[in-house]
């Protein structure tokens, strides 16, 4: 979901930030207010070109930022390199645009540099937008055949899961069999390889490297940290004079024998004497911890040695840090441990990767079982939302053929539309006009969900009765999916659980606001996409017939 949207200085919007709800969104204002440019800031975070006519009058850079939620294992796959940067407290997702007067531009995960593909394959996995963006999202391969994996319900998902996990297994099984049916030579070069690995880190063990650096800077540091002990003693109980113990000593003392007259000074005096208590107490443990202190050179010597040991060891290996030489230790004994009993290694390497095959195909037929059984009443509920949609006869088919096995099984699933009686069927993407395909996705959100989707393109061409089917429909799918939709209908507009108004201000330069209506600003908005109380007025007195339904 997306939570947040940041603009500032992008064409006419100087700045402006929409809290976004779960549910639906409508965006509206007086045409040539400055819409479209809500969905030019999408647009950048989707990977859209941008160039220095964005950038606004207020400042030498144009600047978007979203703040959306998450799926579980979002970041898996394709995205774990962008998991890497994510900071350890942040439980969602930070992307960002920023385009430079000179035209350059540059996107961001969190505020940190990421290339522009990077960002728009993260945007897209969360926002699906109508217009050119809607048709690449529809002539890839890989969003078809999740939308239907959506439609097929939990249990795909859970076999998508497992087909995942599978997949990389059998990775691992065609890696480790190719290196060990390379040659002969290899396979012993590779176990005495394992072999000294084992054996030359044999003596390390888990934690050692870092208890090993603490104590070589308490070593190098003896004389700090034994001068503020001896301070901190001092102050607290010195060998000569008064410190804070004996001052809350006397301090306790002056008011024991006044609690008799006082009671309440009684409280005060137990703590003062368990001040006292804790304060000695401390100062032993100071004395102690300088009696402690260890400045032995030769000590320091033998920290410096095994810390060595240590670094020469990743650098044979090349390990960037003790825990993944020790991890490739463990993994080199266990494969050892595996092979002790003999046999050869090459078989049982084969062994593995047939079983790892076997597994896998036997989830992509799961899998397919699963796509071809949904694909026809999928196709169905699509293009019974059509027709409400006001898209003719709502033709809508799915064709799901083979392909070659990959992570998420051997199928692929095409969308075939006839827009018109007479046409031939036509993949979608390539068939459907700009506001059909706005259509299109809503119904296709509306019969398998999604995350967040942004229609600026929706209400082309339609009004009345379409008009509210439209609306009816963009409610449903709000009830499972996030919606923003650019909208000049009242029909849309009045359906909505959160309105916002875009507005141009005169100045110099002319800039665009966009806030939030409370209740009073949205009536008297949709009142004005109804054609002000002049218009109302009018209808009323049956001198103008009203140009849309209701």
């Amino acid at each position: 979901m997306l939570r947040r949207l940041r603009i500032e200085n992008l064409v006419l919007i100087r700045e402006a930030e929409l809290v976004l709800s779960p549910g639906l969104n409508a965006v509206t204002g007086e045409t040539g207010a400055g819409k479209t440019i809500l969905a030019q800031a999408v647009g950048l975070l989707l990977g859209a070109k941008g160039d220095a006519s964005v950038v606004g009058e207020a400042g030498e850079e144009a600047y978007v930022e979203a703040e959306l939620d998450v799926p579980a294992g979002f970041f898996d796959d394709d995205l774990a390199a962008l998991a890497e940067l994510r900071p350890a407290d942040e439980p969602g997702l930070v992307l960002s645009r920023r385009v430079f007067a000179d035209g350059r531009t540059r996107g961001y995960a969190w505020g940190r540099a990421i290339a522009r593909d990077d960002l728009a394959a993260a945007a897209e996995r969360l926002i699906a937008m109508s217009g050119q963006f809607e048709q690449r999202r529809l002539a890839r391969a890989s969003y078809r055949l999740g939308v239907l994996d959506a439609y097929c319900g939990e249990e795909q998902e859970r076999r998508l899961q497992e087909a995942r996990s599978a997949w990389r297994e059998l990775a691992a099984a065609r890696q480790r069999f190719d290196e060990l049916a390379r040659d002969g030579d290899a396979t012993r070069e590779r176990l005495a390889g394992l072999e000294a690995l084992v054996e030359d880190t044999g003596v390390l063990e888990p934690g050692e490297e870092d208890a090993l650096r603490e104590a070589r800077e308490r070593i190098r540091h003896v004389t700090e940290l034994g001068a503020g002990a001896v301070a901190a003693r001092e102050a607290i109980e010195p060998e000569d004079g008064v410190g804070a113990a004996t001052l809350a000593a006397t301090a306790e003392r002056a008011l024991a024998p006044l609690e008799g007259l006082a009671p309440e000074l009684g409280r005060a005096a137990a703590e003062l004497r368990d001040v006292t208590v804790r304060l000695r107490e401390l100062s032993a443990d100071l004395r102690r911890f300088v009696e402690d202190l260890d400045a032995d050179p030769a000590r320091l010597e033998e920290l410096e040695g095994r810390l060595e040991l240590w670094a020469d060891l990743k650098r044979r290996y090349r390990t960037s840090s003790g825990e993944e030489l020790l991890a490739r230790r463990d993994a080199a004994r266990a494969e050892l441990d595996a092979l002790a009993g003999g046999g050869d290694p090459v078989a049982a390497a084969e062994a593995e990767l047939a079983e790892a095959r076997e597994r896998m195909a036997a989830l992509a037929r799961e899998l397919g079982d699963a796509r071809r059984t949904a694909a026809g009443p999928f196709a169905e509920a699509v293009a019974a939302e059509l027709r409400d949609l006001g898209m003719g006869e709502g033709e809508f088919m799915v064709h799901v053929t083979e392909r070659e096995l990959g992570p998420t099984g051997s199928d692929e699933a095409a969308f075939l539309a006839r827009p018109n009686l007479g046409l031939p069927f036509a993949p979608v993407a390539s068939t459907a006009s700009g506001g059909e395909l706005s259509r299109i996705a809503l119904a296709i959100g509306v019969v398998a969900g999604g995350e967040t989707l942004v229609f600026d393109e929706i209400d082309a061409g339609i009004g009345g009765t379409t008009a509210h089917r439209v609306a009816e429909t963009l409610q449903r799918l709000a009830g499972r999916a996030q919606v923003v939709t650019i909208t000049h209908l009242p029909q849309i507009a009045s359906a909505a659980d959160t309105h916002f108004r875009v507005e141009k201000l005169p100045g110099d330069p002319t800039h665009t606001r966009i806030e939030r209506l409370d209740d009073a600003e949205r009536r008297a908005e949709l009142e004005r996409m109804l054609g002000g109380e002049e218009f109302l007025a009018l209808v009323a007195r049956g001198e103008r017939g009203p140009t849309v339904d209701g």
